[in-house]
């Protein structure tokens, strides 16, 4: 078991002849007990330091194994969200996929009924200019027909009839 300063000042020391100052000695056990009260209060304090400090870095420990776990957790939660987002992305490229093939298969499909109202149009026409063709053609060759002239021959024979018929009357 340690000293104590009080352990120190109770001492005795037996005497003897030619012995030490008992002045001197007890100067020396003042000082001593001075001394040792001075390193054991010393040691209190830095034992309340060293447990002050001790304390302060298993909490910064703790704060550090927090940090840890929140950087860790927050990377899997940005990985989570970088995945997310880009299967996200690849869905709506996919649809935008889906979309564009639908577009362009229906702009074809429109494309082709055009197009085949457009020839329809064409034979419709060409059998159209044909008719008229063949109807003004027809109606060239009547009017180059002597039939023509009898008729105005006759008519002006009706009209020639009737002015004698007036006059006969």
């Amino acid at each position: 078991m340690p000293l104590t300063p009080l352990d120190i000042h109770n001492k005795e020391f037996s005497r003897r002849l030619r012995g030490y100052d008992e002045d001197e000695v007890n100067e020396f056990l003042d000082q001593v007990i001075k001394d040792y009260e001075g390193v054991i209060r010393e040691n209190k304090e830095l034992s309340n330091q060293l447990l002050s400090v001790q304390e302060k870095l298993d909490h910064f420990a703790t704060i550090e194994e927090t940090l840890s776990k929140t950087i860790i957790i927050a990377q899997e939660a940005a990985d989570d969200v970088k995945n997310n987002a880009k299967k996200e992305a690849q869905l709506i490229v996919k649809e935008a996929e889906k979309n564009a093939d639908r577009i362009v298969n229906e702009a074809l499909g429109k494309s082709r009924k055009i197009a085949l109202e457009v020839e329809e149009l064409k034979k419709q026409a060409s059998i159209y200019r044909a008719r008229f063709r063949t109807l003004v053609e027809a109606q060239l060759e009547l009017l180059t027909q002597d039939g023509w002239e009898a008729l105005e021959s006759r008519e002006q024979e009706v009209k020639d009839r009737e002015r004698e018929m007036k006059e006969i009357y």
